[in-house]
């Protein structure tokens, strides 16, 4: 019993420290912790703190480091809802990423230019660095790779780039094309023309023309050939002068492919090619474009990539986690064929 208290006197105390922070708006607070407070563990949690609220008063306490580190996440998501914007779980996980980095006063810059305004009026907003940074790589190239997980905006946000580059007169007309790869389903066997086929592959690209620019308004834009969605295959052999041009779901090119649709850039275009290339679907052996483009191209000018990661997802909170979890299992799957592990053959 003595030797316990000894060793209990010899062992060193962990500083705590207590900081005060006054919200004077509800609406920033409920923002902040939600309308039942179902924020407040994550906070907790993420930050490794003690945040107690106390009738528009936060209280954080906890060793000095994770105090100081709590205040600056909580003030710089403050300054997001004070410019009348709003925050989810996703966002206040990011923020701490970033504060945690030392990139405190870059969560500022989340949601705060806006890159182009939907029909109905809603803005549309980068809201990460990760999004940021290929918004930029948009602007200041006439090609851009952007390679990612699903939900990271990869698609959407070029489509509003190339609606604001029509709007804006700097083009006449929008490509959208995406590789129609049969992913474990056979087209043959689908009801249909060929057009009705491939109808469903094209669909992510329709909702997001919708989306931006209204039904109407995209079917009289399609009527006058300012907009075009169609499989890979009806870009052989043509050239495309003024136009936004997007290529979707690279990974599921060909080399042959890749090479094609590259060379279709004419006078006054711009190119956005996106992809996964954890979500291949090409036949077993075959390489994919995408990823042979991005060796070949990685250090020629006027070609931008841009590599996004589960960071910059932007859907559901648990999206973010199953991409996590898989970027997690392979890369010790990788770990263990560099080490000259392989599973027994089943």
């Amino acid at each position: 019993m003595e030797h316990n208290m000894e060793q209990n006197a010899l062992e060193p105390t962990v500083e705590t420290v207590q900081e005060r922070i006054s919200i004077d708006s509800p609406e920033v607070f409920i923002g902040l912790f939600g309308i039942q407070e179902e924020n407040l563990p994550l906070f907790r949690d993420e930050l490794e703190v003690d945040i107690q609220t106390r009738s528009g008063e936060i209280v954080i306490s906890g060793a000095p480091e994770k105090v100081e580190l709590a205040r600056l996440t909580l003030d710089r998501l403050t300054d997001i809802l004070n410019r009348g914007e709003q925050i989810d779980r996703t966002r206040i996980r990011y923020a701490i990423e970033l504060a945690a980095e030392g990139n405190a006063d870059r969560i500022g810059e989340i949601m705060r230019d806006v890159i182009a305004i939907t029909y109905r009026g809603r803005q549309v907003k980068c809201k990460t660095l990760g999004q940021k940074q290929y918004v930029e790589a948009i602007r200041n190239n006439t090609c851009t790779f952007s390679v990612g997980p699903a939900g990271t905006g990869k698609t959407y946000l070029a489509i509003a780039m190339a609606v604001v580059a029509m709007k804006n007169k700097e083009i006449e007309k929008i490509i959208l094309t995406r590789p129609a790869v049969e992913a474990g389903e056979k087209l043959g066997f689908l009801p249909g023309d060929l057009a009705q086929k491939v109808d469903p592959y094209l669909r992510p690209l329709y909702d997001a023309l919708h989306d931006m620019l209204g039904v109407d308004a995209y079917q009289r834009l399609v009527e006058r050939g300012a907009i075009e969605v169609a499989p890979l295959a009806y870009m052989r052999g043509r050239t495309l002068n003024d136009a936004f041009i997007i290529l979707d779901e690279a990974q599921n090119t060909t080399s042959e492919q890749m090479k094609m649709f590259l060379t279709r850039m004419g006078m006054g275009s711009k190119m956005v090619i996106t992809g996964d290339v954890t979500q291949i679907d090409l036949p077993m052996g075959k390489k994919s474009g995408l990823v042979e483009a991005l060796e070949v191209l990685k250090n020629v000018e006027d070609i931008g990539i841009v590599r996004l990661t589960h960071r910059d997802v932007v859907r559901h909170e648990l999206v973010q986690a199953i991409v996590k979890a898989y970027e997690k299992h392979a890369q010790k799957a990788q770990e263990r064929a560099q080490r000259g592990f392989y599973p027994p053959r089943s």
